[in-house]
């Protein structure tokens, strides 16, 4: 027997309670990942323009993208952004799970809500850019079906994927 809720993907914005919202998951993934890059900022405020314009202002800065937010009870617990579709393609971004839920599927279900949202509006591949160092995140999106494709990326260290839904 468990004492955690179960989780459950839901569309944001939605009906959800007003915990889910994507601005802390935002916020700990860009802090994470400029301290990836061998960049750390101490705050929000020390991020780069477009990443924190993403953390002030989600509805604005994904108005044409599918946000998905995990929920445990009524804590959010991990994001994923579906871009847009164009030209039967849509990006996968911002994939983030609380570490203090990770190993529960988390991640896994995001990525296959987003996969099924895309099917559901006519997309016929999906494709996401990975750091390199993000070993587990590669590990997870090959078992979910992706192989590395030619890079469309400028950013070194990026590792591009796709897959077809």
């Amino acid at each position: 027997m468990t004492d955690r809720p179960e989780v459950v993907i839901v569309r944001w914005p939605g009906q959800g309670p007003a915990a889910a919202r994507p601005a802390a998951l935002l916020a700990a993934y860009h802090l994470r990942t400029q301290a990836e890059k061998g960049d750390p900022v101490a705050d929000v405020d020390a991020l780069p323009d477009r990443y924190r314009t993403e953390i002030l202002n989600p509805r604005a800065a994904f108005a044409d993208d599918t946000v998905l937010i995990a929920l445990s009870g009524d804590t959010a617990v991990g994001c994923v952004v579906l871009t847009a579709p164009a030209g039967g393609r849509s990006e996968i971004k911002r994939l983030w799970t609380d570490p203090a839920s990770r190993s529960r599927g988390v991640a896994s279900g995001l990525i296959s809500a987003a996969l099924a949202h895309a099917a559901d509006n006519g997309v016929s591949t999906v494709r996401l850019s990975v750091w390199k160092w993000r070993t587990s995140a590669i590990a997870l999106y090959e078992r979910l079906g992706f192989t590395v494709a030619p890079s469309w990326e400028t950013r070194d260290q990026l590792l591009c994927m796709e897959r077809t839904v």
